[in-house]
């Protein structure tokens, strides 16, 4: 097992002086040669969508009839009923504790959505999962079906 508080040599201190060949190869030297790097550019993140579940495109390659249903099933996915997780006083409640579709457990206060069936998720997951295919992940339950029946009851 190695010492962490040895005592520095020569050696240690000789890593932090940089040489004249260390400056020049990162461009603080003399050597007017060198361009310097291209300035940092950020590029904006183009959103993904899936027009259907086998298909992965970006929002500037979509038809106009494909942003209308991404649109309309955006809307319908913004009427699910949303709330908080509560995992319950004493944690004897049988409750559901894990997110099917991330795996991970459900932490007291964690955005969560309810679906027609009942079915919880978190809600980052859910929406992504709603925009690839309109069924519940644990009982293939339509959405859309139910979400359009409660509407007409109404």
């Amino acid at each position: 097992m190695g010492n962490c508080l040895k005592s520095p040599t020569s050696d240690d201190i000789s890593l932090l002086h940089e040489s004249q060949s260390d400056r020049a190869s990162f461009g603080d030297g003399p050597d007017p040669d060198q361009e310097p790097p291209p300035p940092y550019q950020e590029q904006a993140q183009v959103p993904v969508y899936h027009p259907t579940p086998s298909q992965t495109r970006l929002a500037t390659q979509l038809t106009e009839e494909e942003q209308v249903r991404i649109a309309q099933r955006i809307g319908l996915i913004q009427h699910l009923p949303k709330g908080v997780y509560d995992g319950g006083r004493d944690g004897s409640e049988k409750k559901i504790r894990e997110c099917v579709i991330c795996m991970m457990d459900f932490v007291y206060g964690d955005p969560i959505r309810f679906l027609p069936c009942m079915h919880i998720y978190h809600m980052d997951c859910i929406d992504d999962w709603l925009m690839r295919s309109f069924t519940c992940p644990s009982c293939m339950e339509p959405v859309d079906a139910a979400l359009l029946s409660s509407y007409e009851t109404n």
